[in-house]
């Protein structure tokens, strides 16, 4: 398993800044972390990116298998009635060597003031007990909700971290990729500092 790359799967690329980024500084064994992310307008992807840059690793994207509406209001609508029913939706691929990893990265926007569903459906469907889990988030200004919370709940035997928050787009207002160019660099040094903190 090659550090600092994307795990063969659900593979994500775009034309991030990642390559333009400095080589990741390794305060952990890199071959053991695992940077898992679920992004719809990539802001939590750019947070992951950073993570990634810092630590080394492994990126993960979770994709649901049906891909959510384009629409925002058709999303909000399909989002609210999932969470009402407890719906966990199908993703389009699994990390087949979960057990390979001591340190997972687990990150998310806020979706109705929750975890989204997709990532529900990831916690229910690995086993991350004995390991370190590190949340990250980001959202609309709202916060976190309940995000924090429930994977603290739903990984009872894992060591959970001190999660990470800031604000990205606001998709309601048209707002979509927030997190570049010099509001990158502002949360690059929040990542750092917040890294430092939990000692990662």
């Amino acid at each position: 398993m090659a550090g600092g790359g994307f795990l063969a799967g659900c593979i994500h690329q775009s034309g991030s800044e990642t390559e333009e980024q400095n080589t990741p500084s390794q305060t952990a064994d890199e071959d053991s972390v695992l940077i898992v992310f679920f992004s719809r307008t990539e802001n939590t992807q750019a947070v992951a990116e950073i993570i990634q840059q810092e630590v080394g690793g492994e990126l993960f994207e979770v994709l649901p298998a049906d891909p959510y509406p384009v629409d925002y209001d058709t999303l909000v609508s399909q989002v609210d009635q999932e969470n009402e029913e407890g719906y966990t939706p199908p993703l389009q691929c699994n990390v087949e060597n979960i057990e390979a990893y001591d340190t997972v990265f687990f990150g998310a926007p806020t979706w109705d003031m929750q975890l989204p569903p997709p990532m529900k459906t990831l916690l229910s469907e690995h086993d991350l007990g004995g390991k370190t889990v590190v949340p990250f988030n980001t959202n609309g200004g709202y916060g976190v909700g309940s995000s924090f919370q429930t994977i603290e709940d739903r990984c009872p035997d894992a060591d959970v971290r001190e999660g990470f928050s800031t604000r990205g787009g606001m998709e309601r207002d048209g707002v979509y990729l927030a997190i570049k160019e010099d509001r990158r660099e502002e949360v690059r040094a929040e990542v750092t500092d917040w890294l430092r903190r939990i000692q990662m």
